[in-house]
């Protein structure tokens, strides 16, 4: 039965609180001009009482118990889920303060800055001290600013409770020893500080300055509850996105126009399809200022699995990006960069470069030298896609119980209609397959469903044997009466199918061929084709045409490799077979099967018509591997002298001249080069 507003009003006037609460509505009281508030309480006792959190994203809802009590469990957590124990290097917060102009030289104390999930309080300290900096700078040491000014100077956020606690006091420890009073340090620090989820809290006006190091939580992580809290109010949580991308949507609407967001996190949203939506909402009204590779630097004090890259975004109109790849982290070395970055015209004797019109709607960034960029944009123009050009690229079955559903014939005690052979990665290490006789077990029955156990009674016993651990495993869960299945499904004609076959972590664009004979493990990707001859495919693929493009559009990890998506392998492009010449499909055929890396060159420059310049650009990217031949270059195309292509083939002595020339420079000069 539905209340009455004004009875539910007067209820929920007798549990006004002074302080803020998580999670309130405002109401109208009944005089005009004046609110009180709604407070929902949790439906269990908990550490930290609901007056003591904040309120929600938006004042004018009521969250559900259910989230409230998400929150409350998070926040009470014994350990933190994030990554408060990563702290940033002194270093790299300083150099990130900077990029985004918070400096002394500026009249701090009229501007505001927010810190969401401030952690250990490694970006507060430094926030504080320039903020005092700045006043001193102006007004002298003697002349104290007072507390009411800087009042507003500050908003920092975190949820976890003891980690609040903590850094609260290492704040006021901070403040004193600046020489403010006790009362006046606490006093600071109950005005700069909140306890509550950042992605669900209201705030009072934008901010100049956001800056910071999101959270890392997994989806899995997430209580339901506030899971579904976060689809409903962020339009970037989009397929498997961690929360740091909802931190930077969020972090992005509360710039002021002309104010500068500066994070240090994990790169892969701009190249994942998950980032598709927070590519979108940054290319519609914000310009991307600095890039910052931090892949392989030591950004933080202890070792991180994430692969970051300092993103520096104002809410602007802007095309032009300046980049810099993986600094030397000293303060000298970070103040150079800092100050090519910020130059009027970017020095000729720093690494640092800049690029036009990387935030393009919800397209993958490609944060490269511009030359390399107009390669990919030229064989994206005039070629299909790979699916488009007949081939279709796919991944190995997952199981969630390898150890089950995985082992030798032998140990898999099932019927023989029930299992498959697989391949794994190991198995193709050396470029060629050495299978390691392991078998999968096939749980499906042809027509897509489950098979009936009670007809295969050989995989009834072994699987119940193993029930309590399948039953164990997320899929499971979802729906109990099929308890045995694999996590993907098996096509057992995909086994007798040609294919191709790459490693998900890959360092030299290992691509192996399979004549119909393995069904393929999870970290292995596939391509088939009904059009393509697939070893002709293969020495495209292997070529250091495609080496260039895989590193240009995938995430790259400690020690060099790539990991390679499905994504990623469809965003390649490729004539149609019936486009090209007889002759070179035979080219393609031979260098496959002499495994020769300058054959395959030459014929993949000829396949994609790439020219004298293109050329180089791989060979420069490509340093670190084998470079382009000689006779690569004579493959490209016949045009005349002023796109500065090779006419005949009787220019061999001067290529090879250039090309002992050019290999020298790129060995001298790699740290420049890329």
């Amino acid at each position: 039965m539905s209340v009455k507003p004004k009875a539910r009003e007067k209820k929920a006037t007798k549990r006004v609180v002074q302080r803020k609460p998580l999670y309130a509505r405002s109401v109208k009281s009944g005089k005009a001009g004046q609110k009180k508030l709604l407070v929902a309480e949790p439906s269990v006792a908990y550490k930290v009482r609901p007056e003591e959190m904040l309120l929600p994203f938006n004042p004018e809802e009521l969250v559900s118990r259910q989230v409230l009590d998400a929150v409350f469990v998070m926040a009470s957590a014994k350990k933190n889920l994030n990554r408060d124990s990563v702290f940033t290097r002194p270093e790299v917060v300083d150099f990130i303060l900077d990029l985004v102009g918070y400096t002394e030289d500026k009249p701090l104390w009229s501007q505001t800055i927010l810190k969401p999930s401030f952690g250990g309080g490694e970006f507060l300290q430094a926030i504080i001290r320039r903020l005092l900096g700045a006043w001193r700078a102006q007004h002298g040491t003697r002349k104290r600013p007072d507390v009411s000014l800087l009042a507003r100077a500050i908003r920092a956020v975190e949820l976890h409770h003891d980690t609040f606690s903590a850094t609260r006091s290492v704040v006021i420890d901070t403040l004193q020893e600046q020489g403010f009073s006790d009362e006046e340090a606490r006093m600071l620090a109950d005005q700069w500080l909140d306890q509550g989820d950042f992605l669900l809290k209201p705030f009072e006006g934008v901010f100049d300055y956001v800056v910071g190091n999101p959270p890392y939580v997994r989806q899995e992580l997430i209580p339901a509850a506030l899971y579904g809290e976060y689809r409903s109010r962020f339009a970037t949580f989009y397929d498997r996105a961690d929360i740091y991308v909802l931190f930077i949507e969020r972090a992005l609407a509360l710039l002021k126009r002309g104010g500068v967001l500066g994070f240090i996190c994990s790169d892969r949203w701009m190249k994942n399809k998950y980032g598709g939506p927070l590519r979108g909402f940054i290319a519609k009204e914000y310009h991307l200022k600095f890039h910052i590779d931090m892949v392989d630097t030591d950004a933080f004090c202890s070792k991180v699995t994430a692969y970051p890259a300092i993103t520096i975004i104002a809410r602007e109109v802007g095309c032009m990006t300046r980049i810099a790849v993986r600094p030397e982290i000293t303060r000298p070395s970070l103040q150079k960069i800092t100050a090519a970055l910020m130059a009027k015209n970017v020095p000729v004797d720093q690494p640092v470069y800049e690029i036009g019109n990387i935030a393009n709607g919800v397209a993958p960034w490609v944060i490269d030298r511009a030359h390399r960029v107009s390669l990919i944009n030229r064989l994206e123009h005039d070629y299909p896609l790979l699916e488009e050009a007949g081939c279709k690229v796919g991944i190995g079955v997952a199981t969630g119980a390898d150890k089950i559903f995985i082992g030798s014939n032998e140990a898999l005690d099932v019927e023989a209609d029930c299992k498959l052979p697989l391949i794994l990665h190991e198995d193709i290490k050396t470029g060629r397959i050495a299978w390691s006789g392991h078998w999968v077990i096939n749980p499906f029955a042809s027509d897509g469903g489950l098979v009936d156990l009670k007809t295969r009674p050989k995989l009834a016993a072994y699987l119940t044997k193993h029930q309590a651990v399948l039953c164990a495993r997320h899929c499971a869960k979802k729906v109990t009466d099929k308890w045995y299945r694999t996590i993907d499904r098996i096509y057992p004609e995909l086994m007798k199918q040609k294919k191709l076959l790459i490693p998900d972590i890959n360092g030299s664009m290992r691509v192996v061929y399979d004549k119909g004979e393995y069904y393929p493990h999870h970290n292995l990707y596939y391509i088939t084709s009904n059009d393509w001859d697939l070893q002709a495919l293969q020495a495209v693929l292997q070529s250091d045409l495609f080496a260039f493009l895989m590193r240009s559009f995938s995430t790259q990890m400690r020690g060099g490799c790539i990991r390679l998506q499905a994504q990623y392998l469809r965003r390649l492009h490729l004539p149609l077979w019936k486009d090209v010449p007889s002759k070179l499909k035979k080219a393609l055929l031979q260098a496959t099967a002499k495994q020769d890396a300058e054959s395959r060159n030459v014929a993949v420059s000829e396949l994609y018509n790439l020219s004298e310049d293109e050329i180089k650009t791989i060979m420069t990217f490509t340093k670190g591997m084998k470079l382009f031949s000689a006779t690569a270059l004579l493959a490209s195309p016949k045009t005349s002298s002023k796109t500065g292509n090779f006419s005949d083939l009787s220019s061999m002595t001067s290529l090879k001249t250039f090309l002992a020339t050019f290999a020298g420079h790129c060995l001298v000069t790699s740290s420049r080069l890329i």
